[in-house]
């Protein structure tokens, strides 16, 4: 046999595998659709918010232990003492091979859910605060849960087919950004074996269910939240001259911030700030004596959000003191680095590694390139610096008819974090356990 019909007959045996593999990983799949539906639902109806997530990690342990892992919960820690971390690490070893670590977050949303199914969320919580607010899986975790243990069944029936060792990690308080470094800081990759891989999956409500996407390096955003209080010298309205007005102050930063962007930064590297609440005072003709802000800061470099972030204060403290506001009220600006969240970069040869395989998995048709967006996620802290290659896909999650009529009328559909966001349950779920299934065997192949 020549050399070019070996490696053509090598090829064909190569390809019929695929294949094969993958005709029975749907019907594996489909067996379990009905189940796992019923699993989403159940998640949705039961959120828990940020730093509270107790019972659906417990949910999470119990059907991982089920499945024959090695289960340790309440892995984490927080920089605010005593807090419970309700993170979760499930282990399966099968041999010698790579380490994959496969991810999903766990906790939801304060928001009233209001998409009108039989299975919505009338959950309700008190906050930090002690302030009562209703609850939501507004950002698809429920979807991400259910694929996540779709996947980990999935991956315990076909242990004939992979060999390594298999790390699942439930992420609690993925929307304050903590999660993902509370368990790094209680030794997830010393305690538990270190991955030479990371992937995740997120739910995207402008892609159609059955459809996965992938964008090659940053994909999304670093986010940084910054609380400004600027101080002025308070009084009455009605004798502006005696004061230093901070809201007038504290408009000329709003205005004066947007130059960052545009005057002080690189249009090749991206960069957001925005300011997203403004409080002061409490009655027409009173001056107060301070302003509140928050504003979100969004970059993909570290040195840009490093300049941005001096660039702020500068600016805060330059008009201040313009306005004849005193050394010793100047403002005060801060950022809670304990909630900082990391860029996501995908790294480029493992993306393209995912791509190939889930267009075996799904289907040419169903696998398409993805832009990067100023969203945040702290996956990112799984990658270790970059020293772990990280993979995160977005998952289609929308109905394909509603979308089309959005598109006829000119609207967006409801967006992730929107009180009326309703994922697909079905199609999403499948290509969910399928995606990342399949993505996990190329990675331990026998």
């Amino acid at each position: 046999m020549s050399y070019r019909l070996a490696v053509s007959s090598l090829a064909i045996v190569l390809i019929a595998t695929t294949t094969s593999v993958s005709q029975s990983l749907d019907a594996m799949v489909d067996r379990e659709l009905p189940m796992l539906v019923e699993k989403y639902k159940h998640l949705h109806a039961n959120p828990e918010i940020s730093y509270q997530e107790e019972k659906t990690s417990a949910y999470v342990a119990q059907e991982l232990r089920a499945l024959g892992y090695d289960v340790t919960e309440r892995v984490g820690k927080y920089a605010v003492p005593n807090r419970v971390c309700y993170g979760v690490v499930a282990v399966m070893k099968n041999g010698n091979g790579p380490t994959v670590l496969v991810r999903t977050d766990l906790d939801g949303l304060p928001l009233q859910e209001r998409t009108g199914l039989s299975y919505a969320s009338n959950a309700k919580t008190k906050n930090e605060t002690g302030e009562e607010v209703s609850v939501m899986h507004a950002c698809g975790h429920d979807i991400h849960m259910t694929s996540f243990l779709g996947t980990a069944k999935m991956l315990s029936r076909m242990k004939d087919r992979w060999r390594g060792t298999l790390v699942m990690i439930g992420q609690p308080s993925e929307e304050r950004g903590a999660g993902a470094v509370a368990m790094l800081n209680d030794g997830l990759y010393t305690r538990f074996p270190r991955p030479d891989y990371a992937i995740a999956l997120h739910d995207n409500s402008s892609l159609e269910a059955g459809v996965v996407a992938l964008c090659e390096g940053y994909a999304l955003a670093s986010v940084t939240s910054v609380d400004m209080t600027v101080q002025g010298v308070g009084g009455h309205g009605a004798y502006p001259q005696t004061t230093k007005d901070p809201i007038v102050i504290a408009s000329q930063i709003v205005l004066a911030l947007q130059t960052i962007v545009s005057r002080e930064n690189s249009p090749f590297d991206p960069a957001v700030v925005t300011v997203g609440s403004i409080h002061g005072g409490t009655k027409h003709n009173i001056i107060p004596d301070d302003v509140h802000l928050q504003l979100t800061v969004r970059a993909y470099k570290e040195e840009v959000r490093k300049k941005v972030l001096a660039a702020i204060e500068r600016i805060a403290k330059g008009i201040a003191a313009a306005a004849g506001v005193p050394a010793d009220r100047a403002p005060v600006v801060k950022s809670d680095e304990n909630e900082f969240t990391p860029s996501t970069y995908n790294t480029p040869e493992l993306t393209r590694r995912v791509t190939k395989t889930l267009q075996a998995a799904l289907g040419k048709e169903k696998v398409r390139i993805a832009e990067p967006v100023m969203g945040g996620e702290d996956f990112g802290q799984f990658g270790d610096g970059g020293k772990i290659p990280t993979c995160m896909f977005w998952l289609g999650a929308a109905d394909p008819g509603r979308l089309e009529k959005y598109r006829i009328e000119g609207a967006s559909p409801p967006s992730l974090h929107s009180s009326q966001f309703a994922p697909l349950p079905e199609p999403t779920i499948r290509s969910g356990v399928i995606a990342t299934t399949a993505a996990v065997l190329d990675l331990m192949q026998r």
